[in-house]
């Protein structure tokens, strides 16, 4: 008997190393390239058939070690080791460029005073902490942030200063609305495949 079209779709979102069925959002798509390399589709887009792995960098290292892309692909398939590295390192490109992005539309801002006056009001719905911030400016800001506000403390400062394109942004916000929204996903995405990603005196 033919499978219908939602089976398929729940088969192509099976994790290949759990075998567990999971939302797109909570896994990452792989693609086979034309020289039989593995690459990581974290936009869902590239053409050609998709395998996927459990958004979580020990599991996409498992399915290198166990050689499970070339089993997933059915054929011979290259899959660097430093293929965790590289996932992780487009996941966090992801929230940057979106806050370039917030930035540039006039829905960030950086600096204390101004960070401390957006949440304040009440508008931030993302707060970002540099990982070098003093733990008493982090707390003075952060206490005013309303209950769904996002708190995040994994970036460097040379991190926030590329995306703002000016140099020391320690503490930033971006503006409740559409791209706050799409910054909040990958910021989660980003925990979700690294556990340890916060500092620990991020609260």
């Amino acid at each position: 008997m033919a499978e219908t079209r939602e089976e398929l779709e729940l088969a192509e979102r099976t994790c290949i190393v759990t075998r567990r069925v999971m939302q797109p959002e909570q896994l990452v798509r792989f693609v086979r390239g034309p020289e039989g390399q593995v690459v990581p589709d974290l936009k869902r887009n590239l053409p050609g058939r998709g395998v996927w792995v459990s958004l979580n960098r020990a599991a996409v290292a498992e399915a290198v070690a166990r050689k499970a892309f070339s089993r997933a692909f059915g054929e011979p398939s290259s899959a660097s080791p430093e293929l965790p590295e590289l996932v992780a390192g487009l996941l966090r490109r992801q929230p940057l460029s979106l806050v370039s992005l917030a930035k540039k539309a006039g829905q960030a801002v950086a600096g204390f005073d101004k960070v401390e006056d957006m949440a304040r009001r009440g508008a931030a719905a993302v707060l970002l902490h540099a990982r070098e911030a003093a733990a008493d400016g982090r707390r003075k800001i952060d206490r005013l942030a309303v209950p769904d506000t996002e708190i995040v403390g994994f970036f460097s400062v040379d991190e926030l200063d590329l995306a703002f394109g000016r140099s020391n942004v320690i503490h930033a916000a971006v503006r409740k609305g559409p791209m706050a929204a799409q910054l909040v996903l990958a910021v989660q995405r980003n925990r979700m495949y690294e556990a340890d990603l916060e500092p620990p005196n991020v609260e």
